[in-house]
């Protein structure tokens, strides 16, 4: 399958791909939603006006309508894209000034969130992760806690403080209190670090009382975007017990502004780990539910090169997006359009796949080389950490982009 907008081969945004997103033209007074092809931009809301779409769905600043339409609309809007940018199709192709106005550069827009977030929660689904810090705090003989086989553990994150890639956040204040010291003090955080992540966007949600069994569930996810879940590990350690996370992750959570459709990724499914114990028949999963996603990371300081740091892969995951999805609905929560569900840290096997500073300096004590003769064990000012994934097909990549952001100076604050 070929378009007629040339795209090179390591695109991450083919034919094959074509995500939603929200963008604004340098030009323009509202965003448009939007389609990558190459590194152009389709503004669907032009070929709506031109009847080239059915529905209404992209009249609007945000994804979260045609979210909520459901997947037989998502397949047909897919196919008719499709067919609209092939290489044979003369529609567009043929016609210059409806091209010029329906294409814009991605180098000429900004990216904003692509849908209105109403909640998040996180999940912490690697088993690689769980165990490696479960070592690092409490031994080896208690890594894993005594629920983690049996159910996908998750906390509700805070969706206000989710920002789009290229959006730098300042380091944040709070108590942090070392292990010698009798009582906590208050500071900037000096363990901030990232979280290497996958997350789905709720398409139709469910009624409050109603479950969504695995069967079902691909049903309700549109796609998928790259997660940096950013943390700050000192406040973390302090304040986590009994109720776990809470300011040491709300200060920020990164997103790559593109979503990738479910129907693109179809290609990539693949079995995810063994499961053992079997899983409660409300967690068995009727398909292979995992995916076959190549993640990196780097780190760039400041006025230096960036280095790769970590490369994972979203099928790392013991617990999957079905999975996760029916455990957090069996209680009858109700999930909406927009809502954002993320995986957790997606780590490896290997020290080179840990998807996290606190695993690849493992607690401090191994400091990791970020180039021009620099260290980390966790994240310094200016640094800036950049999250890539992709697919690879025959001749062609299905991407998601990336997701880019730096840690500023913490902004201190009003403390009386």
């Amino acid at each position: 399958m070929r378009s007629f907008i040339e795209v090179p081969p390591d695109s991450h945004f083919p034919i094959q791909n074509l995500p939603y997103g929200v963008f604004q033209r340098n030009d323009a007074d509202e965003p448009s939603i939007g389609v990558a092809i190459g590194d152009q931009i389709v503004d669907l809301r032009i070929l709506q006006e031109h009847k080239l779409l059915n529905g209404n769905f992209f009249s609007t600043n945000t994804l979260n309508q045609f979210m909520a339409a459901g997947r037989p609309v998502w397949k047909e809007t897919r196919q008719r894209l499709t067919k609209l940018l092939s290489a044979d199709e003369p529609t567009l192709r043929d016609n210059k000034e409806l091209r010029s106005r329906a294409f814009v550069a991605q180098r000429d827009v900004r990216m904003l969130l692509p849908a209105a977030i109403g909640d998040y929660t996180d999940f912490y689904s690697s088993r690689e992760h769980a165990t490696n810090v479960g070592i690092m705090f409490r031994g080896k003989e208690n890594a894993l806690m005594p629920n983690w086989l049996h159910l996908p553990v998750g906390y509700h994150g805070r969706a206000s403080s989710i920002v789009v890639s290229g959006t730098d956040l300042h380091r944040p204040m709070g108590q942090t209190k070392a292990d010698e010291a009798a009582a906590p003090t208050f500071g900037p955080s000096k363990s901030v670090d990232f979280e290497l992540e996958m997350g789905f966007f709720i398409g139709p949600g469910n009624s409050l009382g109603e479950s969504i069994s695995t069967h079902r569930a691909m049903d309700h996810i549109f796609g998928m975007v790259l997660v940096n879940d950013w943390s700050a590990r000192d406040i973390q350690k302090w304040e986590y017990v009994p109720l776990g996370p809470f300011l040491a992750k709300n200060f920020g959570t990164s997103i790559s502004p593109w979503i990738v459709t479910m129907d693109a990724l179809e290609p990539f499914r693949k079995n995810g780990p063994e499961q053992e114990p079997q899983p409660l028949p409300y967690l068995q999963a009727p398909q292979p539910s995992a995916y076959d996603i190549h993640l990196e990371v780097t780190l760039q300081p400041k006025d230096a090169r960036p280095t790769r740091i970590s490369t994972s892969n979203f099928r790392n995951l013991y617990w999957s997006m079905s999975q996760q999805l029916a455990h957090h609905t069996i209680n009858g929560c109700n999930l909406q359009a927009g809502d954002l569900l993320a995986s957790g840290t997606i780590s490896g096997p290997t020290p080179d796949s840990y998807g996290s500073m606190l695993e690849l300096a493992w607690k401090g004590t191994k400091p990791i080389d970020v180039g021009d003769g620099q260290t980390r064990t966790s994240i310094q000012d200016f640094d800036r950490i950049t999250m890539s994934g992709w697919c690879e097909g025959e001749g062609y990549r299905v991407g998601f982009g990336e997701v880019t952001g730096r840690i500023l100076p913490a902004k201190g604050g009003d403390t009386r």
